[in-house]
């Protein structure tokens, strides 16, 4: 777990200082910096993260409880759909959004754009099949 934090942290601080931008293995993706606080521990998290914006709505945008494929959700996913509502940093900008789960072919449609620009995502839900299906949260401006 301190290696993944450290790795967040080196993200995170990289984010900060070039206004949202990144390098390495997430250069040129679109990254935001999603704060939460832990249900249970009451522990502020900033996690980055991938996202995909929304084509027709500037103040929407979606981000992936992969895990990488994992077979159980991270954790931030628990804390974020328990509080409905928390802040971000996207480019330069810090502002507060609400939190909502997509389902269904909404769900589905997100997830397929997200795996064809990023085929990582593709290989997340190949990997993830038949345990969980990733969930996609819309996170947009308050």
């Amino acid at each position: 777990m301190a290696e993944a934090n450290d790795w967040n942290a080196q993200i995170i601080a990289e984010f900060r200082a070039n206004a949202g931008q990144v390098g390495g293995n997430f250069s040129g993706a679109p990254m935001v910096l999603v704060h939460h606080r832990g249900r249970r521990s009451g522990r502020e998290y900033v996690n980055p993260m991938m996202y995909l914006a929304d084509d027709t709505d500037t103040n929407t945008i979606y981000v992936f409880a992969s895990k990488a494929g994992a077979p159980s959700n991270p954790d931030w996913y628990y804390n974020l759909t328990s509080a409905g509502a928390t802040t971000i940093e996207r480019g330069a900008e810090t502002y507060q959004v609400g939190i909502r789960e997509l389902t269904g072919t909404e769900r589905d449609q997100v997830y397929a754009e997200q795996a064809r620009r990023y085929p990582g995502f593709a290989e997340y839900e190949t990997k993830a099949a038949g345990v969980r299906t990733i969930p996609v949260l819309a996170l947009q401006r308050s």
